[in-house]
Parts: C-alpha cells; structure tokens; sequence
C-alpha cells in the first residue's frame, strides 16, 4: 500500500541547534549501523538476455522496465532492461505484483514459449500452487523473505546548510520503512526540520507517521487506516493529532506509475502554544480526500507526490490541507540525491496564528531493502 500519513507522537523539545544536531547525526548514524548490511539472501539468482549473455545475481527488485540486481564482483545496484530479459531462474522468494492487483508470494520462473513471441511467467507459492500469466502483465516484484529483518525497505536522508553572513543554520532529517506482505503492509516514517537565525527564535518542524493497509476483496482496492502528530513553531502547534481511516483504490498500476486515491474520516486535535489568544486546545472531525502518485524512470529516478484535502464536518466553511512531494536522483551505489516539498494549510487559524508552514529540503538519501 503505497499509501503514507503522518504518526501520533509527543514532539521532541526544542534543543539549542549544536545539541539537536548532534542528537539527529548520532540518530542517523545508528540506524545506519542498525541497518543489516545485506537484506539479500545467497546470489544464486539466474537471468539470460535475449542477446545470449547470462548473468547470476542477487535480484532486488523489478519496477520502471527495470530490474535491480546485485553481483559479488560489482559495488552496488545494477539495472538491467526488463524487456531483453528472455528467461529468469531463481530458487528464492518474491512478492509479484500483477496489473490488476492481484498479488502472489513464491519462486518466480520466467521462460519464452517456443514458436512465439509470448514469455511466461510461472509463480510457485510456498503451499505448492502454480500460477501461470503473461510477463506483459507483471507490474512489479521484489525479493522477500521469511524473516521479518529481509522485508524491510526504506530510506534515510539528511541535509544540512550553513551561511555566515546572517549566522543561519538550517538542517533536515528523516526516514521512511515500508514492511510488504503479499495483501497487506505497514509504514513508519519520521520528518524533522530545524532552522536557526542570530538575533531570532529557533524554528522547528517535527512529524511522526505511522499507516497501514489491507488489500480488499476486489484486488486494486484496499482499507487503510492511520495516525499522525505534528509539531510546527511556525503556526505555534504543540501538538497535532490525527486519527482516521477510509477506503482506496489504485486507479493506475504499470512497472512505471501508481496512482491511488482514499476516501476516509479523520478525528483531529491540535494543542496551540500559550501565545494563541483563542482555545489553546481545537476538535475536528473531518472528511479526509488523499491522492497519492509515485512515478519511477529507468537508471532510477523517483518522483512521489501525496496531496491530501479535509473538509472539516464539525467546522462547516473550514478546510485543512497538506501535501508532500519528493524527488530522488540514483547518484550510485545505494546513496540517492534528494529534493523534498512539505506543506500544510488552514483556512481558518486562531487569531494571531499562521495559516501555513511549508519548505523544500535538499540533501542525501541511504536506501536499504529493495528500495
């Protein structure tokens, strides 16, 4: 479930910028350490090209045209066509993904069928069972594993800058972790923003989102449900909570584009700073309306976009909006180029308060897993 929201959590204090910088490194740096060094299982992965070379590897994953494979002699990812791909042998377990939806968990075989253009695709799933399907209809597929450690993917990335004209320093962490299954899966993910000028007050941003999702009867719909928090000192919010679920559909799904939308009810509670003149405390309930579009170009270039509208019920003439874009760039290895746009709107905001926060954040990204 391609589907991320923001997780309900108290925010950290507001540290002088050298102690949350170092706090935030030290994060970093033990989740790097903590991250298992190889997700992959044993190499024996098998491809053979159309044009007769043969290539035995560790396959990652498969999206964008593209598969992703690592070799013992090589450092890093390498990307190989999908469409001169002529036969796949592997005795290892994938999570494959169909255009209609449908998901399977098992060995993967890939074979032409003689006297035709056709390529097959056989999946044998651990009881035993055999499905059989055309490779055109393959949307996606990645390696998994029986241990919960091998199904882990995610990213971590972090920026920082600093000018001395004005003594500003700004600085930007943060990580996401999808756990697959075959028809449901979970997210975790952490945002946070610090900005520090000489002579002005601190500014931060701080996020927590947690979310997960269940494919329905119906392949290409599913239920999602999830909670978020957020700190903001730029519209002075101590704490928002956000708890809600709906129902989604994939509206799209190729090896290059996904395209999903969710209807849903969200309960909201923002805590405001001792500054705000009005209710220091606010309750809504709202109708929640997400759009989430995530497009990925072969050598590796990602683009996901989230847009998400609420309509408060309680609050008639009032909306919340908030949206989430991000860019990555494959510079080699498993180190990405990032390029990050967050921002959230209030229509109607206590007096005395911003309706708005939003930025963009650059740096580096480390992925792990099959991303």
């Amino acid at each position: 479930m391609a589907v991320v929201f923001p997780l309900s959590s108290c925010p950290p204090r507001i540290a002088p910028s050298g102690e949350f910088m170092l706090l935030s490194t030290v994060l970093l740096g033990a989740t790097l350490i903590m991250t298992p060094p190889a997700m992959l299982g044993p190499k024996n992965d098998v491809l053979y090209m159309k044009n007769g070379d043969k290539l035995t590897c560790g396959i990652k994953s498969m999206d964008a045209g593209a598969i992703y494979v690592v070799l013992d002699y090589v450092d890093g990812t390498i990307s190989v066509e999908w469409s001169r791909l002529a036969r796949l042998e592997s005795p290892n377990l994938f999570l494959v993904q169909l255009d209609d939806g449908a998901v399977y968990t098992g060995n993967i075989s890939i074979h032409p069928v003689e006297g035709s253009d056709s390529v097959l695709v056989e999946i044998t799933e651990p009881g035993g069972h055999r499905v059989t399907f055309d490779k055109s209809r393959i949307a996606a597929f990645s390696s998994t594993s029986a241990s919960f450690w091998g199904r882990l993917n995610g990213n971590i990335s972090s920026g920082i800058s600093y000018a001395k004209g004005n003594q500003t320093t700004t600085y930007n962490i943060s990580s996401n972790v999808n756990y697959p299954r075959p028809r449901w899966s979970a997210g975790l993910g952490f945002n946070s923003n610090f900005s520090n000028s000489s002579g002005a007050t601190a500014s931060t941003r701080n996020q927590f989102n947690l979310t997960a999702g269940h494919l329905m009867r119906w392949n290409n719909w599913f239920y999602t449900g999830f909670a978020s928090g957020l700190q903001s000192t730029e519209q002075q919010i101590t704490l928002q909570t956000n708890l809600g679920g709906g129902i989604g559909k994939y509206v799209k799904k190729t090896s290059n584009v996904r395209m999903s939308v969710v209807g849903g009810l969200v309960w909201q509670e923002t805590n405001y700073g001792a500054g705000v003149s009005t209710a220091s405390t606010e309750d809504m309930l709202g109708v929640m309306l997400l759009g989430t579009v995530n497009y990925v170009k072969f050598k590796k270039t990602t683009l996901t976009l989230t847009v998400n509208a609420i309509p408060s019920l309680s609050d008639p003439g009032r909306f919340y909006f908030n949206t989430n874009a991000s860019y990555f760039l494959k510079l080699f290895g498993q180190i990405n180029w990032n390029l990050s746009f967050y921002g959230n709107w209030d229509t109607q905001p206590p007096s005395g308060t911003s309706g708005n926060d939003y930025g963009i954040n650059s740096g580096l990204s480390f992925t792990f897993g099959n991303q």
